[in-house]
């Protein structure tokens, strides 16, 4: 690795060498820089004139009484050589006879006390060896006045090229798949071209509302992925305000960076996707200090409208012991999601769509879910659900994923590019055996998945449960070719159909 290609961090500051200028080297693979060490010099030299009793010290006389040429009143060497024999006066000390009663006590107080330290500041920086015993902060340098982005224009793939490779992983969402593209699209147009006839183009954020399991999360990983830029995926239920236990905001971005390897300049122009942004709400009729919620979208703003923010190197907080580095989120996307539970009811007293007696009334069962009701949402519902109107202004791009019925279960079953029965038919392949599923397995499967309301991930706990017996049996015979699970082996009143294998 070339260390050469990351720049040095001073150890009390935690300044870079770009920011705080040259660096003198210490032992342990420390550095300090010039402020730091002046301070440490003051605090020093205050605490010496406090151990002796003398006031402040002269540096001067320090430095000339181990011989520092050139100090302030003291020779040279050349002065020393020219055989100036003049001699000082000194005061002859006086006996222990001649001294007074208060005198000896002093005297003898003074022979025990310790003499303050020597102290002699030594520059290690020009040493040819490294001490070894720690390693240098893994921050790469930014080039001054070079700007290299991550695609190029010619590079960025168009929407429809975008959304077809999100189709190969994700099922349904059409509008939301198509709301992305555009949005990704024209973001990394901005950046690559950095201004277009000189007008500023804003940022294109995100916020995508959906059920949960309806693949929030999943969307934004896959888009990731295709673009092949560094990618952060954190929780917003973690983040506090400032000075409280737990993540601070600049967390975010740290995670960003060690996803860039720590090379600022690459992160500077990747994706943040917070998940559980309805989880940071302004909480309703609380006497207690909401540390977590209204306060955390405001340290957001920054971040999310573009900054230079100051991001600890390795960790999710700063303190004394974590070097940071500066980053600009101008070139940052950020999608933020969340599952919203009770924003469907704001949104219905809008549209006055509730149930209610009249010529007009809308004669409707309460237990009926309407899985296409957040696609009326807007940013009021989204402020009244306890989101501040800055926040939301900072996210232009507001859309909404359709809930689950039973014919997306099937098809998330089956159709995308590593659905999980491709996943266990290629498990079983591993050990020549072919997994078929008759469809009325998999309808059984979608019907239980549904009535667990977790989304997509209910597919995978239900089908884990069932394949546990045929996954531990299948190995223990050679001679099996074929398993085909039926429904009557998913009810528990019959087996699965078992074809052996033809030599």
């Amino acid at each position: 690795m070339d260390q050469d290609a990351y720049e040095k961090v001073c150890s009390v500051c935690h300044r870079p060498e770009s920011v705080a200028g040259k660096l003198m080297r210490l032992p342990m693979n420390m550095y300090l820089c010039a402020d730091c060490m002046d301070r440490t010099a003051d605090m020093v030299e205050s605490q010496m004139g406090n151990m002796n009793g003398a006031g402040a010290i002269d540096w001067s006389k320090v430095m000339g009484m181990y011989g520092a040429p050139g100090s302030k009143g003291e020779k040279s060497n050349e002065e020393l050589t020219k055989g100036d024999n003049t001699k000082e006066e000194l005061p002859k000390e006086k006996s222990n006879e001649d001294l007074k009663p208060e005198e000896k006590e002093e005297n003898e107080n003074k022979k025990e006390s310790p003499k303050g330290p020597k102290l002699n500041f030594i520059d290690l920086t020009g040493l040819p060896f490294d001490f070894g015993f720690g390693g240098k902060p893994k921050v790469k340098k930014k080039p001054k006045g070079e700007y290299t982005p991550l695609l190029e224009l010619k590079d960025i793939p168009a929407p429809h090229k975008i959304k077809e490779m999100l189709d190969e992983y994700v099922v349904g969402q059409e509008h939301a798949k198509k709301v992305m593209s555009v949005a990704v699209y024209n973001h990394y147009k901005r950046v690559a071209t950095k201004t277009m006839d000189e007008i500023e183009i804003e940022k294109s954020n995100m916020l995508m509302l959906g059920p949960t399991g309806c693949g929030k999360t999943y969307l934004v990983r896959t888009l990731a992925r295709i673009l092949k830029v560094p990618l952060a995926v954190t929780d917003a239920t973690t983040l506090t305000e400032a000075g409280y236990i737990g993540d601070d905001i600049e967390s975010v971005l740290s995670k960003l960076l060690a996803a860039a390897d720590n090379d600022v300049d690459k992160a500077e122009q990747g994706i943040v996707y917070i998940d559980e942004i309805d989880k940071i709400a302004k909480k309703q009729n609380t006497n207690s200090r909401d540390v977590s919620g209204e306060s955390v979208q405001q340290g957001l703003l920054k971040l999310l409208e573009g900054a230079d923010i100051e991001v600890p190197v390795g960790a999710s907080s700063k303190n004394a012991m974590v070097p940071t580095t500066s980053m600009n989120t101008r070139n940052i996307l950020f999608i933020c999601g969340g599952a919203f539970p009770g924003i469907e009811e704001i949104i219905k007293r809008r549209l006055n769509k509730s149930s209610m007696i009249g010529f007009h009334g809308e004669v409707k069962n309460p237990e009926e879910k309407d899985l296409t009701i957040l696609q009326e949402v807007e940013t009021e519902d989204i402020r009244k659900f306890g989101m501040i109107p800055e926040f939301v202004g900072r996210l232009p791009m507001v859309f909404a994923l359709e809930g689950l019925d039973k014919d997306m279960m099937l098809r998330i079953l089956k159709e995308p590019k590593n659905a999980i029965l491709k996943q266990y038919q290629k498990l079983l392949e591993l050990d020549e055996v072919k997994l078929e599923f008759e469809d009325d397995a998999l309808e059984l499967i979608a019907e239980k998945a549904l009535k667990k309301e977790t989304g997509a991930r209910a597919l995978r706990s239900i089908l884990d449960d069932y394949m546990v017996d045929i996954m531990y049996e299948i190995p223990k015979d050679k001679n099996i070719g074929t398993v085909t699970i039926t429904r009557e082996y998913l009810e528990k009143t019959g087996g699965p159909k078992i074809e052996l294998r033809t030599q």
